[in-house]
């Protein structure tokens, strides 16, 4: 697990909520807490789409909506002249995006191993930090996917054009 320390916030924050940069991630849970406190659980409620939408949503095997669908009223909740008081975004790959990252990296590891690909993103205190997360389905001291991940996380930013500090 890292943390990486966003340097250019505004930067970040636009790049998040303005362009489809995430829109491939998954959307696990989200906290904003402003004038008043919003959470979302980002699980599909299956009940909500008819046959065609859900069977579209769910077809790479997902519970969870993909960023896409919650960026725009992510938007509308952060946007204004105040700065949150506290902010935690928890992405995840999804099933296929999960198979391809252990794919591309020699670690042994399959996607019946992992349980959870995760990048959390937490904005805290005046500081905004995203975390890296791996969760497996089994006890395992080879932790040389989270270490790859890490790698994967900081490649994904900085091709990005995203500045960080890791610590």
């Amino acid at each position: 697990m890292k943390a990486f320390y966003l340097k250019d916030q505004k930067q970040f924050m636009n790049r998040l909520l303005k362009s489809e940069l995430f829109d491939h991630f998954l959307l696990a849970e989200a906290t904003i807490h402003g004038a008043i406190s919003y959470s979302v659980d980002g699980h599909i409620n299956r009940e909500f789409f008819d046959a065609e939408e859900l069977s579209e949503l769910t077809a790479g095997g997902s519970e969870y909506l993909p960023f896409s669908h919650f960026r725009p009223i992510c938007y509308e909740l952060i946007r204004g002249k105040h700065t949150p008081l506290y902010m935690k975004f928890v992405f995840l790959l999804s099933p296929a995006n999960t198979e391809k990252t252990l794919a591309s990296v020699d670690t042994g590891f399959t996607a019946g191993d992992v349980s959870g690909i995760f990048l959390n993103l937490t904005f805290r205190d005046g500081q905004l930090v995203l975390t890296t997360g791996v969760s497996y389905r089994t006890f395992t001291l080879d932790r040389s996917f989270d270490n790859a991940w890490d790698t994967l996380a900081a490649r994904f930013l900085s091709n990005h054009g995203i500045d960080f500090d890791v610590q």
